[in-house]
């Protein structure tokens, strides 16, 4: 390609894009191979073809369907990885009803902002994860469920919810089981049911997944079957999915990760998702991988690092692992190459993108050579454009940073019951306005530099956080490092390091600051650095530079100073 004159990229492409719902994709994909392992899922013992899944999933939507749901109803999914959350992402769009994702870290509040916000009618929970009581947070929005006949709550607190399905054998007042709503189908009844989804169109809202909410309240990007089915599609072309690989899905279903770059770009394919626990253990991965023979496994760095500085990796045999995607935070480069070397992911890939845009724009690609893999985020994705600009929304040079602003297929609907957040996010040109501050160089080559609102000003300098980690990393006591920006009254802001040792190794203060200097400019040398045994993280791993930020400012008796 000719050298980039401008920050603007265009993924040009020979291969269309899918114009099939969600319901016809696991149809087509079905008949190709209706004895292919679809799912593995091997905390709870389930293995199911792809007839086994179209079957089960056609169950299940007729059930919904019988319970008085209608084309457009929101359904409401609260649960970590589970069977059942596969089932209720096929179910549902055969169904045509709107799959609102509900992150299994939520507490009361959160959980009755979503299901308020996006109007559900049901809802699919688990009796909870980890120390997280999901029926103790539905209660407290609704006490009335102890006394409802179950299907039909009428709740003050929260009226538009009236079928509450449970996961699990035991009885609850008020809920259904999972188990009783699919009903083996007549032939007749799939038939009806293949009829009505032949009217459903590929631009109908399907999925509501909520943003993680770190400043105001969470909101709902909507995606269509258009969104979320091209995107799995087109990332799994770049990982080269055959119906031959088997990809290892410790990453959340209730995120785009989970149910798109996993679950979807399996089925796009043909291939077999794998499930090795409910929420992410390091051990069961490794067990998954080695006793399924996954060719492909997901993850974000966090995850990787556990798995690889576990004392009992040694123990198990990742070579059959070919690929898998890399993403959801900024993949440190020295991560990165551990992950190609002792873990075999020789075509392991770079992901970038945002739930709003389904998630993908970026991609890297498994024969980019490893220094472009491990230091950029790969080029854009087909279909889709991307350009950087600056302050004034002009078009900058390449190599430059700037916003990135994405347009194309992926782009949401808008968010859910919010049509002033939709229009600051969505411009009039229908470029998606990210957040994120990037570069593209002259070969297109994508690079994250950080969040708009996580650059650090420090007296008229700008430092970009990801720079400053990156060079952390390079030290061989770090195992993790977040940077960050706090207030100070003289420079405005000064530089922060929270660093995770590794284990046995020794670090203080004073050397983190001399190597910095040894090798970076003065004002990118951290004013503080604190050694912490774990970041505050949402549930996909992202560590929360906020609360970080907060617990610092709180140290140090700061407070933020007001701008005009």
């Amino acid at each position: 390609m000719e050298p980039l004159t401008q920050s603007y990229v265009h993924g040009a492409s020979s291969t269309p894009l899918l114009g099939e719902t969600i319901g016809a994709l696991l149809r087509r994909v079905t008949a190709e191979g209706p004895d292919r392992l679809a799912l593995v899922t091997r905390h709870q013992n389930v293995r199911w073809t792809y007839a086994d899944l179209l079957r089960r999933s056609e169950d299940l939507a007729i059930g919904l369907m019988a319970l008085g749901l209608r084309t457009g109803d929101r359904v409401g999914i609260w649960s970590a990885n589970r069977s059942e959350w596969v089932l209720a992402q096929f179910g549902a769009a055969l169904a045509g009803l709107i799959l609102v994702n509900i992150n299994p870290a939520y507490r009361a509040h959160e959980f009755d902002y979503a299901i308020r916000k996006s109007g559900c009618r049901a809802l699919i929970l688990s009796p909870g994860h980890k120390n997280n009581d999901y029926f103790d947070s539905l209660r407290s929005s609704a006490p009335e469920i102890d006394a409802a006949e179950p299907g039909k709550l009428a709740s003050k607190g929260l009226p538009k919810l009236e079928i509450v399905i449970r996961l699990g054998a035991e009885t609850t007042p008020g809920m259904l089981n999972f188990n009783e709503v699919p009903k083996p189908a007549t032939d007749e009844e799939r038939k009806a049911l293949a009829a009505f989804e032949a009217k459903l169109q590929f631009d109908d809202p399907i999925n509501v997944q909520f943003t993680s909410g770190t400043t105001g309240a969470p909101k709902g990007a909507t995606l269509t079957h258009h969104n979320i089915v091209n995107n799995g599609f087109f990332v799994g072309e770049a990982m080269r999915l055959t119906p031959e690989d088997r990809l290892c899905i410790p990453v959340p279903y209730y995120h785009c990760f989970g149910m798109v770059l996993g679950n979807l770009a399996c089925v796009t394919h043909g291939a077999a998702m794998v499930s090795p626990s409910e929420g992410f253990d390091p051990i069961a991965t490794l067990e998954a991988v080695e006793a399924e023979g996954c060719t492909g496994l997901h993850g974000v760095p966090t995850m990787f690092i556990a798995m690889l500085d576990h004392p009992d990796f040694g123990r198990f045999d990742p070579r059959t692992l070919r690929t898998g995607i890399m993403a959801g935070s900024p993949c440190p480069v020295e991560v990165m190459r551990r992950v190609v070397e002792r873990m075999h992911m020789r075509e392991v890939t770079i992901a970038y993108g945002m739930t709003e845009t389904s998630p993908v724009s970026f991609q890297s690609a498994h024969d980019d050579p490893l220094d472009r893999r491990v230091s950029t985020v790969g080029r854009i994705q087909p279909h889709i454009e991307v350009k950087i600009v600056d302050t004034e929304g002009r078009i900058v040079p390449p190599g430059q940073p700037g916003e990135l602003l994405t347009r194309g297929y992926s782009v949401m609907r808008g968010y859910w019951d919010d049509p002033a957040a939709t229009a600051a996010a969505i411009d009039g040109a229908r470029f998606m306005h990210t957040g994120d501050l990037a570069t593209i160089d002259a070969e297109g080559y994508c690079n994250i530099v950080g969040r708009l609102k996580d650059m650090i000003i420090r007296g008229g300098e700008n430092i970009y956080p990801r720079e400053i980690e990156e060079f952390l990393y390079t030290h061989p006591a770090v195992a993790d490092v977040q940077a960050f920006g706090i207030p100070d009254h003289r420079y405005g802001e000064e530089l922060c390091v929270w660093i995770r040792r590794r284990e046995g190794a020794s670090l203080n203060e004073n050397e983190v600051i001399a190597f910095c200097r040894a090798s970076m400019a003065h004002y990118k040398t951290p004013r503080y650095v604190r050694f912490v045994d774990a970041f505050p993280m949402t549930v996909t791993g992202k560590a929360q530079k906020f609360l970080m930020r907060q617990a610092m400012m709180q140290e140090l008796s700061l407070v933020e100073e007001k701008t005009a």
